[in-house]
């Protein structure tokens, strides 16, 4: 038993043989223990197949779910990577896998931050649970993530006929995505205290933490490869031109990839001239509609009607810094949680009508920044969104006598 399992369907025989001794109900660790003895490596395409077979054999999707963790955990490092193709910088796998550095970091921030509550007194919990909540924050937009697997990769692998994996991948990340929400909603309970913290820790921020950890495993040793193998560079390029639309995940690509048959335009085909977009009060193309947002002085950002960002404006003179990553996500996830209850309180008021704007204004350094978030709504009153403008008005404040055109020069 302890001599190395090179065939293929062998291999396969055995690893399917130990899931299902899992399923049966023998420990992880003894499974392990007999995996390491008869298989040093398992090449990731395997597992995928082993999975995709169990599952056409009449294993119920959900019992190979409750199984995904214990044998994710029992086939740690196992994987055989060799093979895995490269990927240039800016590609979809390139990207999902910084994603995941970022994810990663943040799981690592947040379990120290556990460690510190642990330790420290109660009357230091405060500040604490603060920071733990806006990690929190951060992590939930793991579901930018999870949705471009979802609604772009994983199609492309059903084409192929991969169908069992994805649906049980997509299971496991309704899991975290449910671990997530109510970790936040834990840390958001007023007055919690350090020994009703700490036991929801163990129940479930520690387990949320944990998921994302293991989910990052499972794509970068086994999906990812796999998708590599079985996609085409259209494919892939389709993918990239879609993932804009979900949004990215605590990172913001620097570099759009594109096959090198690919047009210049293509993946920016919405900015050609000649598109006209016709207004009430006349048409511009989507050019000149980008150059003209863009020129103005201020910084806007609209949040549409199920409260999830899906623009700003990228002029020159910005005032609080944006990037791609905010796209798609829930606005209140993008404030310090201690003025998420204010941002709560304005788009209450703006859905229900009691209000249409709430303006504010604050010193930062030199600047006066006037802030004013403004409720828009179709001819009907229906709400459609908010949208928040911010400029520096300084310089209007310190104006005096005039400037006419005719002084232009």
């Amino acid at each position: 038993m302890s001599e190395l399992i090179n065939n293929s369907e062998e291999r396969k025989s055995k690893l399917k043989a130990l899931i299902l001794k899992l399923h049966a109900g023998e420990s992880a660790e003894s499974v392990r223990k007999e995996l390491e003895e008869s298989l040093a490596s398992i090449p990731y395409g395997e597992v995928v197949e082993v999975e995709q077979e169990l599952i056409n054999e009449g294993l119920p999707e959900e019992e190979v779910l409750k199984l995904c963790d214990v044998h994710s955990a029992v086939l740690r490092d196992k994987v055989d990577l060799t093979g895995t193709k490269e990927v240039p910088e800016g590609h979809p796998i390139d990207v999902m896998i910084k994603e995941n550095d970022e994810l990663k970091r943040t799981t690592a921030q947040a379990r120290i931050i556990l460690h510190q509550i642990e330790k420290q007194p109660e009357a230091d919990m405060p500040a604490l649970v603060l920071q733990l909540r806006s990690l929190f924050n951060n992590l939930f937009d793991v579901d930018k993530h999870y949705q471009r697997k979802e609604y772009l990769l994983f199609p492309y692998l059903e084409k192929e006929g991969i169908t069992g994996p994805p649906k049980v991948m997509w299971g496991k990340q309704d899991e975290i995505r449910e671990l997530i929400k109510g970790s936040i909603e834990i840390l958001q309970t007023s007055g919690i205290t350090k020994d009703e913290l700490l036991a929801s820790a163990g129940l479930i921020l520690y387990q949320a933490l944990d998921q994302v950890d293991d989910m990052t495993l499972k794509e970068e040793e086994i999906l990812f490869p796999m998708s590599l193998d079985k996609l085409t560079e259209a494919d892939w390029y389709e993918i990239s031109k879609q993932s804009i639309e979900i949004g990215f995940c605590l990172y913001d690509p620097p570099t759009e990839w594109k096959p090198v048959w690919a047009k210049d335009d293509d993946i920016h085909a919405l900015q050609k001239e000649g598109n006209q977009i016709q207004l009430p009060s006349g048409s511009m193309t989507t050019d000149e509609l980008l150059s003209i947002l863009n020129a103005l002085p201020i910084d806007m950002t609209f949040v549409d009607k199920d409260d999830k960002v899906k623009y700003f404006s990228q002029g020159e003179e910005r005032v609080f810094q944006r990037n791609r990553a905010i796209l798609n996500r829930d606005v209140r996830h993008c404030h310090p949680p201690g003025s998420a209850h204010i941002v709560d309180k304005i788009i209450d008021d703006f859905k229900t009508g009691r209000q249409s704007r709430a303006p504010f204004w604050i010193k930062m350094g030199d600047k006066y920044i006037h802030i004013e978030y403004f409720a828009l709504r179709n001819e009907k009153g229906e709400y459609l969104g908010t949208l928040e403008v911010s400029h520096d008005v300084a310089k209007y404040r310190a104006l005096e006598g005039e400037q006419r055109i005719l002084s232009y020069t």
